[in-house]
């Protein structure tokens, strides 16, 4: 595609023959049809830079030609043409995703400014995606990977928190990768040259765990021959993080509370106050809320801790992970066992998809290791894998019977249908662009599947096949 391809469309040959000579005498390649059938007709096999198209137009209009465009070509741009007296639809076009719109009778001079910007816009913003996508940190880490749109919207706060001082919690089941998660906010901030401290507050009683977080002087206690650091002053200049918060004790809680206020922490046994300067990143598999509603928590070092929420969603939520994860981690292994296993075969990847991985990312990492110890080829296959995969799945895990490979195919594409349709807001649009497929095929699906928007459905509306959904309820 050249730098400067546009199309035409307009039902007046005399507009289209016109602006297509003006147009090319200014360096454009430019095509012309005459409605808006032709236009998507010819994006079939072209595609173009941008799109000047008249707004009234018999059978698809351009309003209809627009809502089109951005399943097909979302990267084109689109420039109206209009009437002085139907501002109101150039208006709804704008809002839509437009680039602008030009009254009639049309200015030259406005005509041609108005498509170098557009053109020049779109070129900055590939540039800056472009540029975007080779800045981003968490695709320099080799222990984060992930290909789910979850993922990448949360990643994209861990950006932006990453390097600042706001206290953080991460919350998700056990197994979803919270130590790594943090220890990466850790790497990705002005704090990565100094230490980052692990600590599981669960794993340790509650008088040793006061000592290893605090520190005490010589004679604290019996056996306290020294005094010792503790792990917020091991902490100072980098980043503390506070695994399993839930399990602190009442004691505890008022300590850690200070330490958040004051940034000052006491040596068991001594009376002297030693500045911390930490970073604190705090994680738990259980609801905050519910500990603090039964006042097994404090509502003040709750919210205290609480200043940026990151949930890590279970692997089951996150289909589009499993791959990425299953490629990392046979990498991981083929150097640790002096393996060369060259990826995973599609019976054992359709196996390894519709099961619900309780242990999430921990657990695939262990079975990966294992087939990948274990598969006698090049390949792992079905029978590499440990039994309660092959025999388990969704529904044996729920105490139902063992389903076929082709229904456990099934399973795996309406979760994954439905995950996608329910992160874009339910717009069929951009769902299919999403998935790489067309609007009709996505629409049989959900036929199929028996996929329905919740909040039409209590409403009594079912989804049309062509009806895309305004504007206002689309996600990028």
């Amino acid at each position: 595609m050249a730098d400067k391809d546009l199309l035409i469309v307009d039902d007046e040959p005399l507009v289209c023959e016109s602006l297509k000579e003006m147009l090319a005498l200014d360096g454009y390649r430019v095509d012309a049809v005459l409605s808006g059938q032709a236009a998507l007709e010819k994006l079939q096999e072209d595609r173009y830079h941008l799109i000047l198209s008249d707004i009234q137009m018999p059978g698809l209009n351009g309003i209809e030609l627009l809502k089109e465009l951005k399943g097909r070509s979302p990267d084109t741009a689109i420039i109206f043409i209009t009437g002085h007296g139907r501002i109101e639809g150039a208006v709804e076009a704008i809002k839509l995703g437009a680039y602008d719109y030009i009254t009639k009778p049309i200015d030259d001079l406005r005509l041609k400014l108005t498509i170098g910007h557009a053109l020049e816009q779109q070129q900055l913003l590939a540039s800056y995606q472009t540029l975007k996508q080779r800045l981003k940190p968490w695709t320099l880490d080799e222990h984060l990977v992930f290909g789910d749109r979850k993922m990448d919207q949360l990643m994209e706060l861990v950006h932006t928190i990453a390097d600042t001082m706001a206290t953080v919690l991460i919350t998700g089941e056990s197994g979803t990768g919270k130590s790594v998660l943090a220890r990466y906010i850790h790497t990705n901030s002005s704090r990565a040259s100094g230490p980052f401290v692990k600590i599981s507050c669960g794993s340790l009683s509650e008088s040793l765990l006061e000592s290893e977080l605090f520190g005490h002087v010589r004679g604290a206690f019996t056996g306290a021959f020294r005094d010792k650091k503790g792990k917020f002053e091991e902490a100072h200049g980098g980043t503390i993080f506070l695994d399993d918060i839930n399990c602190a004790s009442a004691n505890l809680q008022i300590k850690l509370l200070r330490v958040l206020q004051e940034k000052v922490v006491e040596r068991v046994g001594g009376n002297a106050p030693i500045q911390v300067d930490v970073r604190i990143i705090t994680a738990t598999n259980t609801p905050l809320q519910e500990e603090v509603a039964a006042q097994r928590f404090r509502e003040d070092l709750y919210y205290r801790i609480n200043v940026v929420h990151l949930h890590l969603p279970p692997l089951r939520e996150r289909l589009s992970d499993i791959e990425p994860l299953l490629e990392h981690f046979i990498k991981q292994y083929n150097q640790v066992h002096h393996k060369t296993i060259k990826g995973i075969s599609k019976s054992a990847l359709q196996i390894c998809l519709p099961y619900p991985w309780p242990g999430n990312v921990r657990e695939l990492e262990n079975v990966v290791e294992r087939a990948v110890i274990l598969s006698p080829g090049e390949f792992i296959i079905p029978e590499s894998l440990p039994s309660n995969l092959s025999g388990g799945g969704r529904q044996a895990a729920k105490g139902e019977a063992h389903f076929t490979l082709d229904q456990a195919i099934d399973q795996a594409e309406r979760q994954i249908l439905l995950e996608t349709l329910d992160n874009l807001n339910w717009n069929r649009q951009a769902t299919a662009r999403s998935l790489g497929i067309s609007r009709t095929t996505l629409f049989n699906k959900m036929k199929r599947y028996d996929l329905t928007d919740p909040r039409r459905a209590s409403r009594g509306c079912e989804p049309g096949p062509e009806r895309g959904r305004t504007a206002g309820n689309s996600l990028r």
